[in-house]
């Protein structure tokens, strides 16, 4: 366990000097859009990924945020402009819109960093806040069963009533303060709260029209109140997700169901289908973006969530599994605000990335010719240097291996020729992948295409279905990772394989990463435990191979490691990256001399690290960067470390030097997509 005293260090900021984020933008789930009162420009979306986001322009360009953990709700303040509150771990407070956050409550919490995830979390007794609302210093919030108020801008609080179960919105209008949960509305008026029991619901929300409240909460349909207590349900034709009114303009709501939002402008009598793709591809959905163009209408699924710009109710906003849209005629169309079509046909990101990424890589014939290998969108390329991408998986990879590229290797011999490892499970070698089912179930394999890219064959002769995870091309032969399968390789350019796995632990080899050095393999086995209660070869392991493959000898790793995540190797020396085991300290990179027969533990300030990558301009210049908000520079071959300035994500992956500059590099990212920026 790694508990730190949170100061300035991890102050959230949106600045990132010299950085900027490449990608095609978003391709993964978004939540929490919420718009400013003052300004229907201003809003501010969330990701699962720990990413936070920040628009001023309507959604043409976004700010990154980090928070070190993921945002469970946002608020604006009804009254100063310039204020705005998240909830994560804690909350947080904003006096410049968005733009940088100082947390408040607990406002010098002491924060734990443990588990497979490095999950931030506060070591307070204090409770968390479920939503709230905020008019200037005054701030009415739900915390669990309690209703409480501060009179302070959230640093202190005070207990008011009791409430019936947690809460999901709060409002303040007039003298009242309204309460919403899954089950009930609470309202709180001259110090009396009234509680109203309701049908359970799956998203519930409110506005005002000439003061007088309007309810709409979700289920299999959307039920409406005017007094939180008397309802009348309207079927829309399916389960309902989301429901978000406009708080001044309370008739007007947005209902997300069936690939699809309605729009009410009667307070609920009527409904209309403002945005559908039920039947195919709507020519007034996605309106410039790529996702739905690429995998179909029905791959971001109805929005999660939805908002309501509180004073114009003609604009509003859904976030889906892919794409954040906004609409600003009433939902007759539905712009994209993750992404920015350029003239050559490809996207560019607007700021709001929320992939994960695995590696850069770069064609030896073209220098403005690369990939970015992904989970979720698969691979994506770039003719111009990374100005702008295209899907890379579209023509002869199988339909059912297309979520996930997990490494590209290129033949430096033959103009064209690249391979690539992909799958059909994304997220390895993370446990949430594994628990619930057996490996030996997960699909995929390798593709190898001949036009650089832009056509792929399926190259299965002697490979099973499986998780490819790593490719690497050394003395002329290709080996491949297959996670619960082993190590395959391949002699004639993947035409065929055999299955090479002597010496490795017989029952389903988590194998994972390979690297090479002179006349050695080294493979990298993913554990099965945390906390190493397994404590034999099934767990986390490291093997050296001298004979190409045929057989292998287990390497001992560091006294009390059993999670090695990355290993690179360069002249008799090798570099592993631990992930500590939960509750221990022994995460963080190690260095030996003697090919691994014994270890120096050099780096112990992220106890989550990734990967270790040598430079090869210079080997003795390292980078490294895990799952600890923070990437590193060693120039010492691994003696001494430093941080990367101006990085700052939650989930690293790994650094990749820019070829083109040496001073630039790349970081890939678990939820950021790709950072490219200064590495000292």
């Amino acid at each position: 366990m790694r508990t730190i005293l949170l100061l300035a260090l991890l102050a959230a900021s949106a600045e990132h000097p010299g950085w900027r984020v490449l990608g095609p933008g978003g391709g993964g789930a978004q939540f929490n859009p919420t718009v400013s009162p003052h300004d229907p420009n201003r809003v501010l979306v969330s990701c699962d990924m720990t990413g936070a986001y920040l628009t001023e322009d309507g959604g043409a360009s976004w700010r990154m945020i980090n928070f070190g953990s993921t945002v469970r709700f946002f608020a604006f303040d009804e009254r100063k402009a310039g204020v705005a509150y998240a909830q994560t771990t804690r909350l947080w407070r904003s006096e410049d819109g968005g733009r940088s956050w100082k947390p408040i409550y607990p406002a010098e919490a002491r924060m734990v960093i443990d588990g497979d995830h490095a999950e931030e979390r506060a070591e307070s007794a204090l409770p968390a806040v479920d939503a709230l609302s905020a008019s200037g210093d005054e701030l009415w919030a739900a915390m669990g069963n309690s209703l409480e108020r501060s009179m302070d801008g959230g640093r202190t609080w005070a207990r008011v009533d009791g409430l019936p179960g947690r809460a999901r919105r709060v409002f303040r209008n007039g003298g009242r303060v309204y309460v919403l949960g899954a089950e009930f509305v609470a309202i709180r008026e001259a110090d009396t709260t009234r509680v109203y029991p309701h049908e359970r619901s799956t998203d519930i929300s409110m506005g005002f029209e000439d003061g007088a409240p309007l309810f709409y909460a979700a289920a299999d349909g959307v039920s409406v109140s005017t007094d939180g207590e008397h309802w009348t349900k309207r079927e829309l034709g399916g389960a309902v997700r989301a429901v978000a009114a406009s708080a001044h303009h309370g008739k007007t709501a947005y209902a997300a169901y069936r690939a699809g939002v309605a729009r009410t402008s009667d307070g609920g009598r009527t409904w209309e289908k403002v945005w559908d793709e039920s039947g195919g591809r709507a020519s007034t959905v996605d309106v410039g973006g790529w996702v739905s163009d690429r995998f179909g209408p029905g791959w971001g699924e109805a929005p999660l969530a939805l908002a309501v710009a509180p004073a114009d109710p003609e604009r509003a906003w859904g976030t889906d599994m892919g794409r954040t849209l906004s609409t600003r005629d009433g939902g007759k169309t539905w712009a994209a605000a993750y992404t920015r079509r350029v003239d050559d046909g490809g996207y560019t990101s607007t700021g709001l990335d929320v992939t994960t990424s695995y590696g850069v890589h770069f064609d030896p014939f073209d220098a403005a010719h690369l990939f970015i290998s992904y989970t979720d969108i698969g691979l994506f390329a770039s003719g111009n240097g990374g100005r702008s991408w295209r899907s890379a998986t579209t023509g002869g990879v199988p339909r059912e291996w297309v979520n996930t590229t997990y490494w590209v290797e290129f033949d430096p011999k033959v103009k064209g020729r690249m391979w690539a490892a992909v799958s059909g499970t994304h997220d390895l070698p993370r446990p949430k992948m594994w628990r619930l089912t057996s490996p030996e179930r997960f699909r995929g394999g390798v593709v190898r295409s001949d036009d650089g890219g832009k056509t792929w064959r399926a190259m299965t002769n002697g490979m099973p279905q499986t998780a490819a995870t790593h490719i690497l091309l050394h003395d002329g032969s290709l080996y491949v990772t297959g996670f619960g399968r082993g190590v395959f390789r391949s002699d004639d350019g993947g035409e065929s394989w055999s299955l090479k796995n002597r010496g490795l632990p017989e029952h389903e080899p988590f194998a994972w990463r390979l690297a090479a050095a002179d006349d050695a393999l080294y493979l990298v086995i993913a554990r099965r435990s945390e906390r190493g209660e397994i404590g034999d070869e099934r767990d986390g392991s490291l093997y050296r191979s001298v004979d190409r493959g045929e057989s292998w000898e287990r390497v001992p790793l560091p006294a009390g490691v059993n999670g090695p995540n990355g290993i690179a190797a360069d002249a008799g020396r090798l570099y592993l990256a631990a992930w500590a085991r939960q509750g221990a300290r022994n995460g963080g990179i190690y260095v030996s001399t003697d090919r691994g027969a014994t270890w120096r533990q050099t780096f112990d300030g992220d106890q989550h690290v990734y990967d270790v990558t040598v430079d090869a301009r210079d080997p003795k210049t390292l980078w490294a960067c895990g799952f600890e908000s923070a990437a590193w520079r060693s120039d010492d071959r691994g003696m001494t470390w430093s941080r990367v300035p101006g990085y700052d994500f939650k989930w690293g992956h790994r650094v990749i030097p820019d070829p083109a500059d040496r001073r630039m590099i790349y970081i890939t990212t678990f939820g950021g997509s790709v950072w490219h920026g200064p590495g000292r």
